[in-house]
């Protein structure tokens, strides 16, 4: 009898969180799944040592030369029994009930494609995420919807699956979710965290969000759903308008952070630092002070070379241009 989920799980290199992503689904309170590992041609021995020899309830391997993951993605729906998909990254996590959830809202609505949750990251930073819509105009600005939201698999089939022609990896599940909505269908987000979402250094959504990917990205999707931005152009100008005025909004409570407080403890620490070293004082007060110049300066530092102040950085150039525009003048 074919279970009720298939969990695909890409592994390229990722062999040293791969157990617990495994670990984490058959700890679900739903138990009607299998899960497909799809080892994208890894080239780290530790992950091909682990998948060699990897063997959980209910997981089977699946090899393949080294095909990125829209590929490697389309690969397990192939071989896929379920009904149902959930994408599952391999450096990422189910809460226990979320097949459970998740699966209960496809069940219960024949009219709903989709399902997702909310997530909490953990890794390198911890933070929650709760976006409360899905429908076209929210995904044409932003991707609020899980890579591994419980979908059905014959919707992901009838539209071709994840796009492999994309000029960088990443914003597969995205470009997926709009298609889909695109083409009449419509998905749901439940109000809870049943997601585990890892932030680490030189993952994949760092490049898609904030490097070099990123523009290409963007590009690619304006270009592949040009008709649909046409159509929404005023719903996503407003709302792009709104995210740059939040922006700087935040970028001015930093300057005055900065230049009320942390600027002035600063140059006041070094004046004393320097009237100290004047007198040739030394100890216990010159260290106390070096210290409280090092905490003010690197707080100063950190603010600039935020991820805030670097994106805003350009909007402050061209906000002004922005609101001419709007405004026809």
């Amino acid at each position: 009898m074919d279970p009720a989920v298939s969990v695909i799980i890409p592994c390229y290199n990722l062999g040293q969180y791969l157990d617990a992503a495994v670990s984490s689904v058959l700890a679900q309170s739903f138990q009607d799944f299998e899960i497909l590992i799809v080892d994208d041609g890894s080239t780290d021995a530790a992950t091909r040592a682990i998948l060699e020899r990897y063997a959980r309830p209910k997981t089977r391997v699946i090899r393949t030369e080294h095909v990125g993951l829209a590929a490697a993605r389309n690969l397990g729906i192939r071989q896929a029994r379920g009904r149902y998909l959930c994408a599952l990254d391999a450096d990422d996590r189910l809460e226990p009930s979320f097949l459970d959830k998740m699966a209960r809202v496809l069940d219960g609505d024949e009219s709903v494609t989709f399902s997702s949750s909310w997530l909490r990251t953990f890794g390198d930073e911890t933070w929650e995420w709760k976006p409360d819509r899905c429908d076209l105009p929210t995904l044409l600005w932003e991707d609020t919807v899980l890579t591994a939201a419980l979908v059905r698999r014959d919707a992901v089939v009838a539209v071709g699956g994840y796009d492999t022609n994309m000029p960088e990896q990443g914003d597969e599940d995205w470009d997926l979710w709009l298609t889909l909505v695109e083409r009449g269908c419509r998905g749901a987000i439940i109000p809870e965290i049943l997601f585990n979402y890892r932030r680490r250094a030189g993952s994949m959504s760092t490049v898609c969000w904030h490097g070099p990917g990123h523009l290409p990205l963007l590009r690619y999707r304006l270009a592949k759903h040009r008709a649909t931005y046409d159509r929404y152009r005023l719903d996503v100008l407003l709302h792009q308008d709104d995210r740059t005025a939040a922006l700087l909004r935040d970028n001015d409570r930093l300057e005055r952070h900065i230049a009320s407080d942390l600027e002035p403890a600063a140059n006041q620490r070094r004046q004393e630092l320097a009237a100290l070293q004047a007198r040739l004082v030394t100890g216990a007060q010159v260290e106390h002070l070096t210290a409280a110049l090092q905490t003010a300066t690197a707080e100063v530092a950190a603010l600039r070379t935020s991820m805030s102040w670097r994106v805003t950085a350009p909007l402050r150039a061209i906000y002004g241009k922005w609101l001419d525009w709007r405004t026809g003048s």
